[in-house]
């Protein structure tokens, strides 16, 4: 299986609700390395990279997230995989 990396921007009632606490342990159940953050404008910003079929599990759950959160949209984007990351971090 290919490896893959994938940008994503979720917007919506994303703050406030664990939604990058479920998004890294999401991401570390599915093996996955990268990062999630908090923007200015109160969205969502993640940065992740692994297997093929697991990208594209986490990209699929970013558009409901957890149950406290309220998704509105999400902006996705394919890059090259670089395999820099060790693990899936929260970043401030």
């Amino acid at each position: 299986m290919a490896n893959k990396r994938v940008h994503l921007v979720v917007r919506g009632r994303v703050q406030g609700v664990f939604f990058r606490a479920a998004t890294q342990r999401e991401a570390r159940r599915l093996g996955l390395t990268g990062w999630v953050k908090n923007r200015t404008d109160g969205s969502i910003e993640m940065l992740a990279e692994g297997e093929e079929e697991a990208v594209k599990e986490l990209s699929s759950w970013s558009y409901h997230g957890p149950s406290a959160a309220r998704v509105d949209h999400v902006d996705v984007r394919w890059r090259g995989y670089t395999g820099e990351f060790y693990e899936f971090a929260i970043l401030d």
